[in-house]
């Protein structure tokens, strides 16, 4: 996952490279609080939606369910960044669901607290940050085990999802990682998992996600940030070798984008790249979740 040390390191990064100050940081970072439009989906399946909640070995989690109103369609797991589940998520939730998929998007934080888990969105306010902190960092390889577990056994028991089909998972900043532990943990059920400017991908501890990729059968994206390559340059690379060693398709590229740009409530929201990472996202779920 985007561990404690990985999320101050990038916040540490962009304030010393003089890229912008403090401030202008939390202007920037994720989360401003106001959900731009979309483009809409041509041909939108019409969709049903519910918030639910998930049984787990330590509680109840609270998440939101999109699917197509007819029919079944393949799943897709998705796991939202430091910032958890929040009109945003569920806004590109439904949005997939309207390309026909069914769509999970979880609250990763629910053992502290139900959504919205995070009262303010500006990440240079060290108080903020250390609650963020404190959340991320109370998930573990273990935790996130048994969350996946849950929430796949959940999703199959769903008569919106085509079980004959496999299951996708995507992410977000620290999202990214939880899909490869996801998909190691899942290999026969996962075809396909998709990183969006994911952090802690490639570490030096012997838990790195990266060191799960000979357990995966999921094709994969990677779409990393511009300032998050700059910071570990030699982690596409490291990523690229892990894969092509495992044998397994992965798609992975730098955008010229800051890291969050892809949700659309940030304010370094970047349409036109976003654009671009989802429709490589849906390119990727239609060759590999058959």
């Amino acid at each position: 996952m985007c561990d404690n040390d990985s999320l101050d390191d990038m916040l540490e990064y962009q304030l010393r490279t003089g890229g912008v100050s403090r401030r202008q940081f939390g202007a920037l970072t994720l989360g401003a609080g106001v959900v731009s439009m979309l483009p809409a989906v041509a041909g939108a399946a019409e969709t049903q939606d519910a918030e639910v909640e998930i049984k787990t070995p330590d509680g109840t989690c609270d998440a939101y369910f999109v699917h197509p109103a007819k029919g079944a369609a393949p799943a897709v797991l998705v796991w939202p960044d430091i910032f958890g589940l929040r009109p945003a998520f569920r806004q590109m939730g439904k949005r997939l669901a309207e390309s026909g998929y069914a769509v999970l998007v979880v609250n990763p934080f629910y053992r502290v607290k139900k959504a919205p888990t995070s009262d303010s969105q500006d990440f240079s306010n060290p108080e903020v940050r250390n609650k963020l902190f404190a959340l991320a960092g109370a998930l573990t390889p273990d935790t996130v085990n048994t969350d996946a577990k849950a929430f796949v056994t959940w999703l199959d028991a769903q008569s919106a999802v085509d079980k004959k089909k496999k299951i996708g998972t995507t992410g977000y900043c620290m999202g990214g990682p939880l899909t490869m532990r996801t998909a190691a943990a899942f290999p026969d059920r996962v075809g396909a998992g998709a990183s969006f400017h994911g952090g802690g991908l490639v570490t030096d501890k012997p838990d790195s996600p990266h060191l799960l990729v000979p357990k995966m059968k999921a094709h994969y994206l990677f779409a990393i940030a511009q300032n998050d390559d700059e910071k570990q340059p030699d982690a596409k690379t490291v990523l690229k070798e892990a894969f092509a060693k495992a044998k397994l398709p992965a798609e992975i590229e730098v955008y010229p984008a800051m890291h969050g740009w892809c949700p659309p409530d940030s304010r370094v929201y970047d349409q036109a790249q976003a654009e671009k990472a989802w429709t490589r996202m849906l390119a990727l779920f239609k060759t590999s979740l058959a």
